[in-house]
């Protein structure tokens, strides 16, 4: 003789079978979720810290005059020599005005170069946002179709980047450059990048 049998045991059983998979998938997509939204976006780590800036050269915006000489695009061998700060920006980027007036003024700190890169942006705008604030850029590469932020691992604009003087990215800044972290933060990674000497 075996052992009784339970009334409906199998068809439960059948169903915590069924629902197992849901389970997982739900574990799964809440444990992405939590690392997705869970923290400060502007520390996503970069993949790029260490490595030498990308060798993408972007073409001048075209019109942009500054001391009566047009402003050059993105050459990858302006970062050799100099300490960079890599702005990604854009005129209908609401954050990229707010953070303007403080890069204006972080353009006139000799010892660094800033650049430029205007991402998917119509060049009538862009050249009218930078009247506007202030040229802080001594080169402004045009990314029209976003190819060369993407190879600059850009999540969206505004990012800001520093590259060493060997051409090497040193510090990712994601999100607007603000008061509160422009002298914690990004002018104490431009000092350390000027420091170190590479």
């Amino acid at each position: 003789m075996g052992e009784p049998s339970i009334p409906g045991a199998a068809p439960r059983r059948r169903r915590w079978l069924v629902a197992l998979p849901l389970l997982g998938f739900m574990a799964v997509a809440g444990l992405f979720l939590v690392r997705l939204y869970g923290g400060d976006p502007s520390q996503i780590p970069s993949a790029l810290i260490g490595r030498p800036a990308p060798q993408t050269a972007l073409p001048q915006l075209e019109g942009l005059i500054q001391n009566g000489v047009q402003v050059p695009g993105l050459d990858p061998a302006a970062f050799k020599g100099k300490v960079s700060v890599v702005n990604v920006w854009a005129s209908w980027c609401v954050p990229c005005h707010d953070e303007a007036p403080l890069l204006t003024e972080l353009g006139k700190d000799k010892r660094l170069q800033l650049v430029g890169i205007n991402y998917k942006d119509s060049p009538d705008n862009a050249r009218r946002f930078l009247g506007r604030y202030g040229n802080p850029f001594g080169f402004v590469g045009v990314d029209g179709n976003g190819r060369g932020s993407i190879e600059w691992g850009v999540y969206g604009v505004p990012e800001t980047f520093v590259v060493g003087r060997e051409g090497t990215i040193l510090y990712k800044m994601v999100g607007p450059v603000t008061k509160a972290n422009f002298e914690t933060v990004l002018k104490a990674e431009i000092e350390k990048a000027l420091k170190a000497g590479g």
